[in-house]
């Protein structure tokens, strides 16, 4: 979705909740009605008639919203934005941005959070809050705790408006992402944002050559390189680079196989040594049915000539030596293994 279309749902978000929160606000003001939950700060709401009595007032009754010292949103808007999915890292991340000035954008984790690009380890599963702003060169990169400020340049090109924020656009953000995180957790937001299609490789290619001298770049064009739209998940990205770590050869992705009949799609798949594998998450093994399933079509898929390995997270993450033995047998067999007739 373009910045603009996001642009303009949430202009339309702002305008369908009445405007009395705030008597002493007007359609008059000048503080933009689209920001995220309407947000103000303090000194917008004395400038507007209203006095600090009156803003403790409306914050008591629920009217306004403390969402940091100095910084208040409108009560019926926040409810609205917490009450969804990290709703509270998307009111954090406006309230940031105002108190920092004119000028700061959203950036690496939390552009990828609010464009929906998944990552490695996302900002709240983190032991410590961070929240990620960028500045143009020149400005104090000083934050207070919880908020890491970046300095870079900011070409226009590269910022666009989600929810009335000011953010890195998705394309910039993972090339931020690449250069600044290990080569993994720049593959997964990669892999996250091609599937999803928020960018293609062509937009990827272009930030990296505007910013071809950048620190980093050379690990983002790693990632960008080795980024694969047919990554269905995290483990699928992670395994991946487990496969590219070990010298196995590239598998195909996403690939419908079988016998005289398709029996279903895989992961990955070998084609020349008949080897299928599958990563599986929690779920698959949650859900007694599915796993019923999936030992079925293991059994057609095995007699339709192919060799079948299954690999978890533990495997993936933690053990990549076992995943690289496991599938070289499995190579071992396929090759040998009699052809299955037409």
């Amino acid at each position: 979705m373009s910045s603009r279309t996001h642009e303009g749902s949430a202009r339309a978000h702002e305008a369908s909740v009445a405007p009395r929160i705030l008597g002493h606000m007007t359609a008059k003001s000048s503080i933009p009605d689209w920001r995220l939950a309407g947000i103000r700060t303090a000194a917008e709401l004395k400038a507007k008639g209203n006095t600090a009595a009156h803003i403790r007032n409306m914050t008591r009754q629920g009217g306004l919203v403390r969402v940091r010292r100095g910084i208040y949103a409108r009560g019926e808007m926040a409810a609205q934005v917490l009450s969804q999915a990290d709703g509270a890292q998307l009111l954090g991340a406006a309230a940031e941005l105002l108190a920092a000035g004119p000028g700061a954008v959203a950036s690496h984790e939390t552009a990828a959070l609010i464009h929906g690009i998944g990552l490695l380890a996302p900002p709240a599963a983190l032991p410590t809050a961070i929240m990620t702003l960028t500045r143009a060169p020149g400005h104090n990169r000083s934050g207070r705790p919880g908020v890491r400020v970046h300095s870079a340049q900011l070409p226009a090109e590269h910022v666009s408006l989600v929810h009335g924020i000011p953010l890195t656009t998705a394309a910039r953000t993972i090339i931020d992402l690449g250069r600044s995180l290990e080569f993994r957790a720049g593959v997964v937001a990669a892999d996250s944002a091609l599937r999803q299609r928020l960018v293609t490789k062509a937009d990827l290619e272009k930030v990296l050559t505007e910013c071809e001298r950048w620190p980093g770049m050379k690990r983002a064009a790693d990632v960008v390189a080795f980024a694969d739209e047919h990554a269905e998940s995290v483990l699928e990205s992670l395994a991946r680079i487990v496969f590219r770590d070990c010298c196995l050869p590239p598998p195909e992705l996403q690939v419908w196989v079988g016998g005289a009949e398709v029996v279903g799609r895989v992961d990955f798949l070998w084609r020349q040594f008949r080897t299928v594998a599958e990563v599986d998450g929690r779920m698959k093994y949650a859900d007694p049915s599915r796993a019923v399933m999936q030992l079925e079509r293991d059994t057609q898929l095995r007699d339709a000539g192919y060799e079948v390995v299954h690999f978890r997270w533990q495997h993936i993450t933690q053990n990549p030596g076992y995943v690289n033995t496991t599938i070289r047998k499995a190579f071992e067999r396929g090759t040998r293994a009699p052809r299955p007739a037409a």
